[in-house]
């Protein structure tokens, strides 16, 4: 019923008289000449050569270096406006050169005041190892100060035969001929580097066996071992190392225990010390006690 009253409000012979006028108005509208602005077509056509432009710059992988250009000019503009940068200060820096420090920053020849954009280059200096904190402050018309916290090397890290120089932190800061000094402590095996403090503290508490470390070996990322310098492993615990080695040094103190021809002295075990000599001394020891048995048995 909907659909025939709907056919029905649409008179047989067509459209309505308002309606084939509005059609007519429309017909004729539409071959008028429009006038356009004059240029628009000068303006139309740089717009196509720019969009073609723009599209061809990013398909074919121009846009940083488009926008390394605008950047570089927008420099020299405000150079030539007196905002060039002069003077660069840079304070804190002992392992760093200034180079080094102004090129993290991002500063260069043709920097200017202006452009330059300090937390950038904030950014940029806290994403160098030996930097731990940084602040760049802009002092118009032409300077710059940098000022840098530098991480101290704490110890040597070794870790698949590739040795580096690590901070307090464990952070890698150099390669280890980069070290600022020879005698930092070295640590071994994977976890090493974060739990390195741990371990050199430790062994700052007892400088007699700190002296007779050769390097500190994590196990299992649990525990550590220490090789001595004339090739004695020492196995310490994993619960109160600490305890350990005052037992250790109170031996060697009063029996010289790091000094005898041991392998490994082995302090896992609360109650007790298990030492393990090496192939010559279990070989004297032996015939040692054989020799001993002869004689008891001549005795007899």
């Amino acid at each position: 019923m909907a659909s025939a009253a709907r056919r029905q409000a649409v008179p047989a012979g067509g459209p309505g008289p308002l309606a084939a006028a509005i059609h007519g108005v429309a017909r004729r509208a539409a071959r008028l000449p429009l006038p356009l602005p004059r240029g628009a077509g000068y303006l139309g056509t740089f717009a196509l050569f720019l969009a073609t432009g723009i599209y061809g710059s990013v398909v074919g992988g121009h846009v940083p270096a488009i926008v390394t250009a605008l950047h570089d000019a927008a420099d020299t503009g405000a150079r030539a406006a007196g905002f060039g940068l002069a003077t660069v200060t840079i304070s804190g820096r002992k392992y760093l050169s200034a180079a080094e420090i102004r090129q993290a920053a991002g500063i260069g020849p043709g920097t200017s005041l202006l452009f330059f954009d300090a937390v950038a280059a904030r950014e940029g200096l806290l994403a160098v190892p030996w930097i731990a904190e940084a602040q760049v402050r802009k002092l118009y018309p032409d300077r710059v100060d940098i000022e840098i916290v530098e991480r101290e090397a704490f110890a040597f890290w070794q870790l698949k035969g590739k040795v580096q120089v690590i901070a307090e932190d464990g952070t890698v800061i150099a390669p280890v001929e980069l070290a600022p000094r020879p005698d930092l402590p070295l640590v071994v095996g994977v976890g090493a580097d974060k739990r390195a403090k741990g371990i050199v503290m430790l062994l700052a508490r007892f400088p007699d066996i700190a002296a007779q470390t050769r390097a500190a070996v994590l196990v299992a990322e649990r525990r550590w071992n220490l090789r001595m310098k004339n090739g004695i492993d020492v196995r310490l615990p994993e619960a109160d190392p600490a305890a350990a080695l005052a037992e250790l040094s109170a031996l060697d103190r009063e029996k010289k225990l790091l000094s005898r021809d041991l392998v490994a002295i082995d302090l896992r075990l609360p109650d007790r010390i298990t030492v393990r000599l090496s192939d010559a001394a279990a070989k004297a020891r032996a015939e040692a006690t054989k020799a001993k048995t002869k004689r008891k048995g001549a005795d007899t």
